[in-house]
């Protein structure tokens, strides 16, 4: 039974981290592609230029939460100091991407939503 256990592991982990890295080599593609559609139109705003990256950081943290939910699944097996140490890691940085992905993508918000006159307040 516990062979079993270690395969299926070790195959979803591969599975997942497959799925990981497809989540972020298209958001770089979109963002490339996105960039290099900005450079080439001159009325690009920084608004404009804000959306497309807050949209990439998304795509990361989506990545990194699917190798994060792969080392806690591979940590589950076989635990090395070096696999704890990684998923910790791992967790602090989508930690630290959450945080101010969420922020920015709040201000973000609040701009849209206010009158065209009206200066959101700093903070």
């Amino acid at each position: 039974m516990e062979e079993w256990l270690i395969f299926l592991t070790k195959k979803s982990v591969v599975v997942i981290d497959a799925m990981a890295l497809l989540i972020i080599v298209f958001g770089t593609i979109e963002v490339f592609v996105a960039a290099l559609r900005m450079m080439l139109n001159p009325s690009t705003t920084n608004h404009d230029k804000r959306v497309v990256w807050l949209r990439f950081a998304g795509w990361l943290v989506a990545g990194l939460t699917l190798q994060l939910a792969a080392d806690v699944i591979e940590t589950a097996i076989a635990p090395s100091w070096n696999d704890i140490g990684r998923l910790g890691a791992i967790a602090v940085i989508r930690t630290f991407l959450d945080f101010f992905l969420g922020r920015d993508t709040g201000e973000l918000r609040a701009r849209e939503h206010k009158p065209a006159g009206e200066v959101p307040a700093e903070p």
